[in-house]
């Protein structure tokens, strides 16, 4: 992936954020437990009073740390996504945080004597921080976003191949285009013809469905998936991405307005609002709109 480009959605989740929080905690606990004892410039101690109250202290603040940050990535990121190298730098700052954090804790416990170590200068006792936050929670970080990446492409949706409607009407393929959508588990869903679909949001791990049923009437359905595999799936059709929240029928859209904050595709269906365009999609998405 290349460091430009945005990182892909199923990494931003709530649920994957928390998981990896989670996970990287885990892991930085068993290390305390397990590789404090051999290393000569960290003072993590689990077994003697009071090293054990600052060591948990140092824990439950770095928990803390990582939560919040994640929780505003996912506040900044829902709309505009990240690069591949803004999360990276992300992740960085996170652990030079609480290396910065660890530093001042340990400057403290040396000049009141509860601690020694080999080394008292604060860069040498941030930078050996730093590297061990990286084993202890970089690396945590990185397997889980891997399993995460091959958990995602298990679960990609199942498709059913684009199929003709049976009519007594000349055959017009765009018409006749069936879109059938599984969830994650590749149970099929929803099977609708692709002139009936407006439009599909996203909501976090669920995908809303926005389609005109049998009678007419506008309705609305969920399922779990991502909207980055229907996109992926239908790509070449006439679902064009065009939001990070959004794809969008480009064959039902019958104004193009530009606004004050962008461009904005009007389906003109009652009960429907205009979709925005985001800047990331603006250039493809009047591509496909005039060379209808």
């Amino acid at each position: 992936m290349a460091l430009n480009s945005n990182i892909s959605s199923y990494l931003l989740g709530k649920v994957q954020l928390a998981a990896s929080v989670l996970f990287a905690s885990f892991i930085a606990l068993v290390s305390i437990i397990v590789l404090s004892p051999f290393l000569s410039n960290i003072w993590f101690d689990i077994s003697s009073y009071p090293v054990t109250g600052y060591t948990l202290l140092f824990l439950v603040v770095s928990l803390m740390v990582m939560g919040f940050s994640k929780r505003i990535l996912y506040s900044l990121t829902r709309e505009h996504g990240i690069t591949t190298l803004q999360y990276a730098a992300w992740d960085v700052a996170e652990i030079a945080v609480m290396a910065l954090l660890y530093t001042v804790l340990t400057v403290s416990l040396l000049r009141s004597g509860l601690i020694s170590l080999d080394q008292s200068d604060p860069w040498l006792i941030f930078r050996a921080a730093f590297v061990y936050l990286v084993l202890a929670v970089g690396v945590p970080y990185l397997v889980a976003a891997l399993y995460l990446a091959l958990q995602d492409r298990d679960n990609t949706i199942r498709l059913m191949s684009m199929e003709s409607v049976v009519s007594d009407r000349a055959n017009n393929v765009q018409d006749d285009q069936i879109i059938a959508l599984s969830d994650n588990e590749g149970v099929l869903k929803l099977s609708v013809r692709l002139k009936n679909l407006f439009y599909i949001e996203s909501d976090d791990n669920y995908i809303k469905v926005w389609y005109r049923d049998h009678s007419g009437a506008v309705r609305q359905y969920m399922l779990r998936c991502r909207l980055k595999t229907v996109e992926e799936s239908f790509a070449g059709s006439d679902l064009v991405r065009c939001h990070r929240k959004y794809i969008i029928n480009i064959s039902n859209v019958q104004v193009l307005s530009k606004e004050k904050d962008g461009y904005y595709l009007d389906l003109d269906v009652e009960g429907i609002s205009p979709v925005p365009v985001s800047k990331t999609y603006e250039a493809g998405v009047l591509a496909r709109f005039y060379a209808r």
